[in-house]
């Protein structure tokens, strides 16, 4: 009952993430929840973005929960919580995305365009919903074949809306490079479709309900296991 208090103490004051990190390092495991729900959807169409792939998108989500929880210690607050998390999530995703063309370099995976998510607002009307549909789904194949360089970097700046200097720190790049991929990738979509999409962008490549219940229940299992094995290791540096 305590841990349920706390997490609805948590949600109703907005802890930030620094103060609910803390409270986690402090002991507080159940409040890791919160930092979960809280950027499920961003670290899930960035592992998309970058792998193409719906289920193994979830699969390094929660890899990138477990290896940030398990480093928490390294975060110093140089950057937003936000930013070191999806950066550890983005390494994950680079380093299975290397794994699988290592893999699969003489197999073609024929995956693009396999999968589309559906987007529907429930207060529209079957007419208007089938319109956003069409144009959710015609943004989210436009981004998903850019080229993996470009298609991040379009992901967080105008699909997840995060600043330069904040894509800049998840990616280890320079707001330089952001700024030129960025202007590049928006090039391939051409200018009219985002002008088009605008405020709809945020509908597309949703994780909502069942996967995000799945993710948080899969990190805390994992978590679980873990202490119970009771294994230790040297810690490592996760960002390089």
């Amino acid at each position: 009952m305590e841990a349920t208090e706390t997490l609805e103490k948590a949600r109703s004051e907005g802890w930030t993430d620094e103060e609910v990190v803390e409270r986690v390092k402090a002991g507080d495991t159940a409040l890791y929840e919160i930092v979960m729900r809280r950027y499920n959807q961003r670290l899930y169409r960035v592992a998309r973005a970058i792998l193409h792939d719906d289920a193994e998108a979830e699969d390094v989500m929660q890899d990138a929960y477990v290896r940030a929880y398990q480093h928490l210690d390294q975060f110093a607050g140089r950057a937003p919580f936000s930013a070191w998390l999806t950066r550890i999530a983005v390494h994950e995703a680079l380093a299975r995305l290397r794994l699988r063309n290592r893999s699969q370099q003489l197999e073609d995976t024929g995956q693009d365009g396999e999968f589309f998510m559906t987007m529907a607002e429930a207060s529209l009307d079957p007419e208007q919903s089938a319109s956003t549909a069409e144009l959710g789904q015609l943004l989210e194949e436009a981004v998903l074949g850019l080229p993996e360089q470009f298609r991040t970097v379009v992901m967080l700046r105008d699909v997840e809306e995060l600043s330069t200097s904040q894509t800049a720190s998840a990616l280890d790049l320079s707001e330089e490079n952001v700024k030129v991929r960025l202007h590049r990738g928006r090039a391939m979509l051409r200018n009219w479709l985002l002008a088009r999409v605008g405020a709809k962008a945020k509908n597309a490549f949703p994780f909502m309900g069942v996967r995000c219940d799945r993710v948080v229940h899969g990190v805390f299992l994992q978590l679980a296991e873990r202490n119970a094995n009771h294994l230790h290791h040297p810690q490592m540096d996760i960002t390089r």
